[in-house]
């Protein structure tokens, strides 16, 4: 079992862990200072229970992980949680955000044992968040200083089918030192990569700004090319890429300010019928994942498809996987801004040989990841890892965003924002591999609980429980069933709680 969180200066400033004994459900136990112990011939379990988010009488929350006591326990009214594991659900892969250019370019602005601290804060599993996945832009997304780019820009009229001119330069300054950073730090970190469009040659209109791939088989070859040569560009630079998308959000129209394309599940069927060869010939293991845009279709992409006389393509994942392309796909992935998370669920009953995964949500909470674990996403990804205090740098797209962390541009002060604490709520204590299993909450008074919660089991034999009290007005007491052993917590108004044993 891996060493859990410390206390660390810049970001939990927490105690030293509290436990009790997980012990039979209906025993007595001793308290002693810090613990709680159960006696009898079967040794208690210990727990260790990390809470944040706790609503404050002024209205305020605490937004840091704090150690929580726990007490070996029957139910006492409230919720109880009972924990299962022989229902088993998806095997997770991992918990993140992005290092986009914009990320990169606020961490390489404070200075490099300050970065260093903000990395280890983040990635290390032992004394950090402990993340596991990311999702990387190819070539520019909204969240960049400067112009656009792709990764084979040539100049207006030209082509260059044969990657003459592909090259990772720009990635090497800043990005791929902090993937491979982050990659030390966590070993089982996974990337995905995505494009928030084609090179500007492969593009009707010529511009990495709207318009769409060129339907043309000529094109579907070497934008295949494109996506293969990135993944081998970053495994030569010690970045392995395992999973691929190909298009970023290939529903939206109107991308007037910041790189996207418009992509037919037709079209992008194209794409994949030749990417899975091209990768399958180069040797490379990395998966492709489909579609990458809402559980449900966005409103105003509806309306921008039918303006233009287009099929809004309501059911494009499903369309998708039904097709011959779904061949080479592992599974679909998925964003939060439109529609309901059991859009997921909905899917996989239709494909249950294909998983489901959760590739950005900003600003996501821990109901978010919450709700994405619990309609089968084996990843919940966040979006940018840092920003600075004024949502920047970002050209065009979104105006609002904000970081996991918060770099001031101005003192170089580093603060870790809500999402840092509900991605740590996960990733500090679901690892890769772990199973979702099953938990449920229900009240002793018959009435729906407040608690929503999520288990898991690690590869190392650990239980985590995931609780979170989603009133905002009162506290509900908690008790969490397993085995036959049962403990019990109080979880404030507004609260998660992550409860872990083995």
């Amino acid at each position: 079992m891996r060493t859990r969180p410390r206390s660390r200066a810049l970001t939990l400033a927490a105690a030293l862990l509290a436990t009790a004994g997980l012990a039979a459900t209906g025993v007595s136990a001793a308290a002693a200072p810090g613990r709680a112990e159960a006696h009898g011939p079967s040794a208690p379990r210990q727990v260790e229970a990390w809470t944040s988010g706790a609503k404050g009488q002024t209205g305020a929350t605490t937004e840091r992980l704090s150690a929580a006591p726990v007490s070996p326990g029957a139910p006492q009214g409230g919720t109880t949680v009972r924990v299962d594991p022989h229902v088993k659900y998806q095997t997770m892969t991992g918990f993140g955000a992005s290092i986009t250019d914009s990320s990169a370019q606020v961490l390489y602005g404070i200075p490099k044992d300050r970065r260093d601290t903000v990395m280890k804060n983040l990635f290390d599993p032992a004394t950090g968040d402990g993340t596991s996945f990311l999702r990387q832009p190819i070539g520019a997304s909204d969240f960049v200083k400067g112009p656009d780019y792709s990764l084979d820009d040539v100049p207006a009229g030209q082509t260059d089918y044969g990657m003459k001119h592909f090259s990772v330069a720009h990635d090497e300054k800043q990005i791929l030192p902090l993937l491979r950073q982050a990659k030390r730090l966590d070993p089982e970190l996974k990337i995905v990569g995505t494009p928030w469009s084609p090179p500007a040659w492969m593009k009707t209109g010529g511009s990495m700004i709207d318009g769409k791939l060129i339907d043309s088989p000529a094109v579907y070859r070497a934008y295949a090319a494109y996506l293969v040569d990135f993944v081998k560009a970053y495994a030569a630079h010690g970045v392995p890429v395992d999973y691929l998308t190909v298009q970023n959000e290939p529903q939206a129209l109107n991308r007037n300010n910041y790189p996207g394309s418009d992509m037919s599940f037709e079209q992008e069927a194209k794409v994949v019928d030749a990417l899975g060869p091209a990768l399958k010939k180069a040797g490379l293991r990395t998966k492709i994942l489909g579609y990458d845009h809402n559980w449900s279709e966005h409103p105003n992409d509806i309306k921008a498809h039918e303006a233009v006389g287009e099929d809004p393509e309501v059911d494009y994942p499903y369309d998708l996987l039904a097709s011959d392309a779904a061949k080479w796909l592992d599974g679909t992935a998925y964003h939060c801004y439109a529609g309901d998370a059991s859009a997921m669920t909905a899917l996989r009953a239709s494909f249950p040989g294909k998983d489901i995964y959760e590739t950005e949500c900003e600003g996501g909470t821990i109901t978010t990841g919450l709700d994405s674990v619990n309609n089968w996403a084996k990843t919940v990804v966040y979006w940018n890892i840092a920003l600075d205090e004024n949502h920047n740098p970002h050209q065009g797209g979104c105006g609002t965003c904000n970081g996991t962390v918060t770099v001031d541009s101005k003192t170089g002060a580093v603060t870790y924002n809500s999402q840092y604490y509900a991605l740590g709520h996960f990733a500090r204590f679901v690892r890769p591999g772990a199973v979702h299993i099953g938990a449920s909450a229900t009240r002793s008074d018959a009435t729906d609980s407040p608690v929503q919660t999520s288990a898991f089991v690690n590869t190392d034999g650990s239980t985590a429980v995931v609780a979170h009290n989603t009133s905002t007005t009162a506290a509900e007491p908690v008790t969490v069933v397993a085995g036959g052993r049962g403990f019990t917590a109080t979880l404030a108004a507004g609260a998660t709680a992550t409860y872990s044993w083995r």
